[in-house]
């Protein structure tokens, strides 16, 4: 009888502690930041805020925020009363299941509070694994092509997750093209070799150029060392 009582126990304890939410993690991009926008603000998760780095060109560091449901906010500096944040702040939401994401930070000179708003991808392991790509076409192109063995099409404004290129880390061929509405010529926007790590995810983008009618590629690798998902709580 005594064994069952500690084997009940042991029980109890391991279903609590699968049952405890998990804390978030995110890491945070300023696409394309304009001369003058903020590179520093302060992730306001409705009960703490810290300080929080907004990189144009690379992600930034791995930031940890509470279990449960989030109701995030940018703000130039932590609120005076936590309970009543400024009014018209960037903001965006949370679930609870989502417990890894990323921060895209697009500029909006109208938000007196913080002249940016966000948006919130899900990078949770069932959506975006180690070794494939997130792509954002951000032009109102048709864009596809060739990425070692891979193929890549993204409609207009559309998103698509591309497999592992290739087999192992090394090089890989990367083609990439785009077509106009309503024409069928193929025009190159790069034909080069990029390098593989089957250990990181990347977010790709494409991105139209001001003054030219070839958009931009922009790729970000997301690489996590086990030491720092252990310190970070990183899934």
């Amino acid at each position: 009888m005594r064994h069952l009582f500690v084997l009940l126990s042991l029980f109890c304890s391991i279903s609590h502690a699968q049952e405890k939410p998990q804390k978030h993690t995110c890491r945070i991009l300023f696409l394309e930041r304009p001369s003058g926008a903020p590179t520093v603000l302060h992730l306001f998760d409705g009960e703490n805020s810290q300080k929080v780095e907004l990189p144009s060109m690379n992600l930034s560091p791995v930031y940890e925020l509470p279990a449960g449901p989030l109701n995030l906010m940018l703000l130039p500096a932590p609120p005076q009363n936590p309970e009543k944040p400024p009014l018209g702040a960037p903001a965006a939401k949370v679930p609870e299941t989502m417990t890894d994401f990323y921060l895209l930070v697009i500029s909006d000179p109208a938000n007196k509070v913080a002249p940016v708003r966000l948006q919130v991808v899900d990078a949770s392991t069932d959506r975006l694994r180690k070794g494939h790509t997130l792509w954002f076409n951000l032009s109102d192109l048709l864009i596809g092509g060739k990425l070692g063995d891979e193929s890549l099409i993204i409609k207009p404004g559309g998103t698509a997750v591309m497999g592992p290129p290739r087999n192992g880390a090394g090089d890989y061929p990367v083609s990439i093209a785009y077509r106009k509405a309503g024409a069928d010529a193929h025009y190159p926007i790069c034909e080069t070799r990029w390098g593989y790590d089957p250990r990181s995810r990347s977010l790709g983008f494409i991105v139209p150029q001001a003054g030219t009618g070839i958009p931009r590629v922009m790729m970000f690798s997301d690489f996590r060392s086990e030491s720092k998902k252990r310190v970070e709580g990183t899934p």
